[in-house]
């Protein structure tokens, strides 16, 4: 008996500190909640978290937090893999300059099925199961996003021009979160396929964003050392370009930052989306995730 209701007591014990813990992270979030409350939060979603339906999961529990608290999210989505899978079942060939997909009619019409299909959709109803409100379209919709070719020799690969963003806001304006696939469509009606970062970044303008949060599968911007930089200005961004401290897949990453903070967001954050609740650490906590940049 007596090591029984020890047992208990000590399982009592650590479930009291577990309580406590919780419950200083909620009331230390509390002065970030009302920092952001009202504040636009853009989200590029790739990687890991659109991977897994625990991921999944996960990610939209924290958007819809997020919402709940007052922020204005909105979710923007790559979806390259799926996109490759689709593009192989069916048979369509692709021809590639320098390295890059030429997207001709036949390929963007794979592109917008998956994009504004199985990814999207997959995405509100992942947001939706959680008690959010989500609603699922791409740049094409309301002449969203406007393009004109990013390079003629790929064919419909898309570069923003223009972005009307008040179907956006009236969303917001309805707690609904809009989820939104990388399309745009150009002067004469063409469907044109957009880098997932870059239609985000484009968006985080346009709304002039507190803030745009790119998850990436890495843990931020690294230094020639190898560790994450927290914070960044411009000039580091450039000097560390130069230098090739910043290479491959980083580079086009902090190239939509700085498009992004110079047409009006406040911030932008690169962080791991594998890590658990990385937009939640991101903007309730005092050391946040990831490498932030300023102007």
């Amino acid at each position: 008996m007596r090591q029984t209701i020890g047992t208990k007591m000590k399982k009592q014990t650590s479930m009291n500190r577990d309580w406590i813990a919780t419950a200083r992270t909620l009331s230390e979030a509390l002065p970030y909640m009302q920092r952001y409350s009202g504040a636009t939060v853009v989200i590029k979603l790739g990687g890991h978290a659109m991977g897994s339906d625990e991921g999944m999961a996960s990610f939209a529990r924290d958007v819809t937090l997020m919402r709940q608290v007052g922020i204005n999210p909105v979710v923007v989505h790559g979806g390259g893999p799926m996109i490759n899978e689709m593009l192989d079942r069916l048979g369509v060939q692709s021809e590639f300059i320098g390295g890059k997909r030429v997207t001709d009619a036949a390929t963007v019409e794979v592109v917008e099925m998956v994009l504004s299909g199985k990814v999207g959709k997959r995405i509100v109803q992942a947001i939706n199961d959680q008690g959010g409100r989500a609603v699922g379209l791409s740049g094409k919709d309301d002449k969203m996003i406007v393009c004109e070719p990013a390079n003629p020799e790929l064919g419909l690969v898309g570069a923003p021009v223009e972005v009307n963003a008040h179907i956006i806001r009236q969303m917001f304006d309805a707690g609904i979160i809009p989820v939104v696939a990388p399309l745009g469509i150009g002067r004469d009606g063409e469907t044109y396929n957009i880098n997932g970062d870059t239609a985000a970044g484009a968006i985080a303008a346009a709304l002039k964003a507190d803030r745009l949060l790119l998850l990436t599968d890495v843990s931020g911007v690294k230094d020639a050392q190898g560790e994450v930089l927290t914070e960044l200005s411009k000039s580091d961004i450039e000097t560390m370009t130069k230098d090739g401290v910043i290479a491959g897949g980083m580079i086009p990453k902090t190239e939509t930052a700085l498009a992004a903070l110079n047409g009006g967001t406040r911030a932008v954050v690169i962080l791991d989306g594998r890590a658990p609740n990385a937009c939640l650490l991101e903007l309730f906590t005092e050391h946040g995730a990831g490498s932030i940049i300023r102007l």
